[in-house]
């Protein structure tokens, strides 16, 4: 009888066999174990991404984490946060309120045109102005008794803050950075949201003496350290009790001064001058 297929041999190759199943059936578990493994943290993955995600959704924008900030008003200011800026010499005897925003097309055509006029009303003590500033075409609101930031920019908040940081360093520089920011050369137009950087507020700032490489003004406006005020100055905009809903918007003894029956503002500087000799004999 062949040793091939002898009780022995049939012993041994069963016994291999079996081993060699119990080796195919330890590595088929094995890898199965892994899929499984690779599954769980695949999906762990993606659960975290998905937090993380969701997470990252719902972290307050900056300018919203601002709302709640504690304002530093600039120097040159009074009242509730700082909000209140007048400008002018104590012996004027009125005072001009004058409500704009930053990134407003029609307030820079009127300070191109009219601006210098009431500048040198300012300086030869014709009357003070009172400056309000808005930042509704951000699409920013006030709702009950809280700012809303909006969805269509910062440039305005951004520019107002570094207009508060121009104000820090005299009403002087406040007025020429002002005037500067509403210029044909640097106001951009109402669709291109150039304030919103502070590299573009600085190179403006540095067409006005006051402001050219000064470090300090600089350093305030890159940190934002006036930002909170910005908004605050926004939300004295939008609780006027003037009735300014849009910009430019003119007031003296409680009325506005508007140029026709629509309510426009003057946008000449006759225009301009006529409703503000009558304002003030009244």
């Amino acid at each position: 009888m062949s040793k091939r297929n002898s009780p022995a041999a049939k012993n041994a190759a069963r016994e291999r066999l079996r081993a060699e199943r119990e080796k195919q059936a330890k590595r088929a578990k094995v890898k199965r174990q892994v899929i499984v493994a690779c599954s769980v943290v695949a999906v762990l993955a993606a659960a975290g991404g998905i937090g993380y995600a969701v997470v990252q959704a719902n972290k307050p924008g900056y300018w919203e984490s601002e709302k709640d900030a504690k304002v530093v008003a600039p120097a040159n200011t009074t009242g509730t946060d700082g909000t209140t800026v007048v400008i002018g010499k104590s012996t004027a005897a009125k005072t001009l309120k004058v409500y704009e925003d930053p990134r407003c097309p029609i307030c820079a055509q009127f300070e191109q045109t009219v601006g210098p006029t009431v500048k040198k009303d300012i300086d030869d003590g014709k009357f003070k102005i009172q400056y309000i500033g808005g930042t509704f075409l951000d699409g920013d609101s006030t709702k009950n008794g809280k700012v809303q930031i909006g969805s269509r920019g910062e440039g305005s908040k951004n520019a107002m803050s570094a207009m508060g940081a121009a104000l820090n360093v005299s009403d002087e520089a406040f007025l020429e950075y002002k005037t500067a920011l509403y210029s044909k050369k640097w106001h951009p137009d109402e669709s291109t949201d150039k304030f919103k950087n502070d590299s573009y507020l600085i190179q403006v700032a540095d067409t006005v003496p006051a402001l050219k490489n000064n470090k300090s003004f600089q350093a305030d406006v890159k940190s934002g350290k006036y930002d909170a005020w910005a908004l605050a100055m926004s939300k004295t905009f939008d609780t006027n009790k003037d009735g300014v809903t849009g910009t430019p918007s003119f007031v003296m003894n409680g009325k506005m001064l508007t140029a026709d029956s629509s309510g426009n503002p003057p946008m000449t500087v006759a225009a301009f001058n006529s409703l503000v000799d009558a304002a003030l004999k009244g």
